[in-house]
């Protein structure tokens, strides 16, 4: 080593010496500079800490017999970052700093090597090849005896990178579960802890004591999809194999491939936790669940139908603990949100909320529902399923094999003094009429409604039966909705929009005081540049002219055309509104909005 760094190391701890003398050998780096080797002078030269706030810190190190690192001191003490620690100290060792990783690039054969346990108690992870060694993350790069560890269990060179250790451990979960959770109970059941002859036989599970490993891969897979932020598990039978989906943020993404072979196995499990009948595979069958995971209650609705290669399930997750019961967090623009919230107030009419199945309409009627929600108020609902428990709501559940309809459940509600009554869906015309005379009898009814806008929706209810002057009479307000993912907050980037974005949006040119984004992936979005989901939406107040409209025709093109002329915007105009403020992408808008709801047509 040279005069310089050996200076520059006799300012460190032993610790630190030691390790850094190691690492130096290990690696043959070349230090030209003492501020490369002298931490704390990089992190000064950076502008992360201020000398008092140096000077501090080495006396803490002092202190404590130098037991302690000066970064390890910096970071318990929230004056850095851990990953800015270890960005500083990836440069003065010259080795890659790696701001997420890709879990799903990870190949499988490095995952087996390196036990779980090493990998999280060392915060250490394999991720890829780089020409014949292995790349391989690290929390701490200056930890050589792990690293020796990790090299001989892949059995290769080793090429050592930096990484925070929120990020490895998060990698780690993934890959790991991925890799070996449920893959290992489809290996236990193909070494054939489950003969094949039980499996022919689905009532045999119930009392089988070899059934552990099924339990265990069903267990895994409703595990990793309320970690993955799942909305749906779907369970597809084909001709060789079984397909697992999930329904991620409004995507479907394959998860996993199932034997054949194990397909009536893995569908009796999931039937028996929704308490369906095993046996019957030729009828499509409903059903509940409701399940205790990492400390969330969920609930999961089950459903089956048959298939031409065997029945076919899908789980709609329901996470308690997630869903957003408030107007204010759904993605209202201020001046909607105030007109929402003053039809929801009024003390009689039919408010609907429109979109296709997956829209979070729900959503937003128990979000309507919790905003008038009081003590003097007297809420009923009736609902198929009811999917959230509300405090001081009575919740009807629809249950059409005893004759408990929509329709005769509303009879009975209106025999309860209700001042609010939400009805999940109209969905034919005796619920409608039903809905419509307890509108114009005082009552003020929520509901949903499956159109494509919200001007369809009034052509929806003439078309069922209900007489165009019933229906101008009580509807008072109607909301169209969709979802569009978010565009990820840690990864987004500025994007230019192109003339055929600009074209298909109705817009010449972007703002200058808006700036476009889209994401280009990273580790807290699964690499797929977007988190969470957000409403865009259309709200229709009717109005007298608007009333003079349904009369006349109940068109819903007349409709929506007066409508705009009187200053209503289209779902795409608020579409637009979220990509200008960063909310979303032009992709998602464009894919989600209607092509004739142009921006041009409302301004």
């Amino acid at each position: 080593m040279s005069n310089k760094e050996t200076t520059q190391i006799t300012t460190m701890s032993s610790i630190e010496k030691t390790r850094l003398q190691e690492s130096m050998l290990g690696r043959n780096l070349q230090i030209d500079s003492p501020e490369e080797l002298d931490l704390g002078g990089l992190l000064l030269k950076s502008g992360l800490i201020n000398e008092e706030q140096l000077a501090n810190a080495v006396q803490v190190q002092k202190e404590s017999n130098h037991q302690k690192r000066l970064g390890e001191i910096l970071v318990q003490s929230k004056i850095i970052t851990e990953a800015q620690l270890l960005e500083i100290l990836a440069k003065q060792l010259q080795i890659p700093f790696v701001r997420s990783i890709n879990d799903r690039e990870i190949p499988e054969d490095l995952i087996k090597k390196v036990p779980t346990r090493f990998a999280k108690k060392f915060h250490i992870l394999p991720i890829g090849y780089k020409d014949d060694a292995v790349v391989v993350v690290s929390s701490d790069p200056l930890n050589t005896t792990v690293a020796d560890d990790i090299r001989l269990l892949l059995e290769k060179p080793i090429k050592i990178a930096a990484a925070a250790s929120s990020v490895i451990m998060e990698a780690i979960n993934r890959s790991y579960d991925r890799a070996s959770t449920a893959d290992s109970a489809i290996e236990d059941l193909g070494q054939g802890v489950i003969d094949d002859t039980a499996l022919q036989e689905p009532v045999d599970l119930l009392d089988s004591e070899d059934e552990a490993p099924i339990i265990r891969l069903v267990n895994s897979l409703l595990f990793r999809a309320v970690k993955d932020r799942a909305s749906d598990i779907h369970v597809e039978p084909y001709e060789r194999e079984v397909a697992v989906r999930f329904r991620i943020d409004g995507n479907l993404y394959d998860i996993l491939k199932i034997p054949k072979r194990l397909q009536n196995s893995v569908g009796s499990r999931i039937k028996l936790l929704g308490s369906l009948n095993i046996a019957e595979k030729r009828l499509p069958q409903d059903g509940r669940i409701r399940i205790k995971i990492a400390g969330k209650d969920v609930d999961l609705r089950l459903s089956t139908v048959p298939t031409a290669h065997g029945e076919r399930i899908v789980l709609r997750l329901l996470d308690k603990s997630a869903v957003v019961l408030d107007l204010k967090n759904l993605g209202f623009e201020p001046a909607m949100l105030k007109q929402m919230e003053e039809l929801v107030m009024k003390p009689f009419g039919i408010v609907l909320v429109t979109g296709p199945t997956g829209s979070g309409k729900t959503t937003t009627l128990y979000g309507a529902l919790t905003k008038i929600n009081r003590e003097d108020i007297n809420i009923i609902t009736v609902e198929d399923p009811i999917e959230y428990q509300l405090a001081g709501v009575g919740q009807i559940q629809v249950n059409e094999k005893i004759g408990l309809t929509f329709a005769n459940g509303l009879r009975s509600i209106l025999r309860q003094d209700p001042d609010v009554i939400l009805i999940g869906e109209i969905r034919d015309r005796e619920t409608a009429e039903i809905a419509v005379q307890a509108s114009l009898t005082g009552h003020l009814v929520l509901s949903s409604i499956h159109t494509n806008d919200a001007s369809s929706s009034i052509t929806r209810l003439v078309d069922m039966g209900v007489e165009p002057f019933l229906v101008s009479t009580s509807i008072i307000g109607i909301l169209a909705q969709r979802l569009v993912r978010r565009v990820c907050t840690h990864c987004r980037v500025p994007h230019q929009a192109t003339a055929a974005e600009l074209a298909r949006l109705g817009l010449e040119k972007i703002p200058s005081t808006a700036q476009v984004f889209r994401g280009v992936g990273c580790e807290y979005c699964y690499h797929t540049g977007y988190s969470g989901r957000v409403g865009i939406y259309e709200l229709l107040p009717i109005d007298e002219e608007l009333r003079g409209v349904i009369l006349k025709s109940a068109d819903a093109v007349s409709l929506r055309r007066a409508a705009i002329a009187r200053g209503f915007k289209p779902m795409r105009y608020d579409g637009l509104n979220k990509i200008l403020q960063g909310v979303t992408t032009i992709e998602e808008v464009l894919a989600t909005t209607q092509e004739d709801s142009r921006i041009e047509d409302a301004i």
